[in-house]
């Protein structure tokens, strides 16, 4: 597994399937303070958790994407989550029919909770979560304005309080890294998992 790629999110070289990451910035001009979501592809509208699978990412859906914008909210952490959570239902992840797909959409949830709590202690707060989901992986993106370089501990001491969080990232995921903005401060997370079978 990588911890850098040398090309930003959504160019995965030669890579023929999985997500396909996610152009620009989605909230740009939203009042500091206010979270805002943007739904993008086939499954755009929003519907509450029913019964149903929700319309899930299935091969003739494409893929789908969605923002949040954190930036100045309070509770983001939550927040992210409650909002990957609702993506999970609409996609078809949530209500899970077995113990791996439960699991699978778990591991989600976890990696977003990771990369906003993270972004909240290292670099002043995440601006946005972006999700984007095919029929293969699920990516999940924080882009934040720190300078930092996340990185797991180590040697990792799964004894001792903190610094377990890109550790995490790490072991579940089948790749992550980060990717510098151009022209300006700041930097985006991004990891990739496995969508269940």
């Amino acid at each position: 597994m990588s911890t850098t790629r040398p090309y930003p999110p959504g160019d995965r070289g030669h890579e023929p399937s999985g997500a396909s990451g996610m152009p620009g910035a989605a909230g740009e001009g939203a009042p500091a303070g206010a979270a805002t979501a943007s739904v993008t592809g086939a499954g755009a509208p929003s519907a509450p958790p029913s019964g149903s699978d929700g319309g899930g990412a299935g091969p003739g859906r494409g893929r789908q994407l969605r923002r949040l914008e954190l930036q100045g909210a309070s509770g983001v952490v939550p927040l992210a989550r409650d909002f990957t959570r609702q993506a999970l239902y609409d996609w078809g992840w949530l209500p899970a029919a077995s113990a791996d797909q439960r699991a699978a959409a778990e591991d989600v949830l976890l990696v977003v909770s990771e990369l906003v709590t993270n972004a909240c202690l290292h670099a002043e707060g995440p601006d946005e979560l972006a999700l984007a989901c095919d029929n293969k992986v699920i990516r999940l993106e924080v882009t934040d304005g720190g300078t930092g370089q996340p990185a797991p501990r180590t040697p990792h001491r799964a004894g001792r309080p903190g610094g377990h969080g890109m550790f995490i990232v790490q072991r579940l995921c089948l790749d992550w890294g980060v990717v510098r903005a151009q022209g300006r401060p700041g930097k985006t997370v991004w990891a990739e998992l496995g969508a269940p079978a």
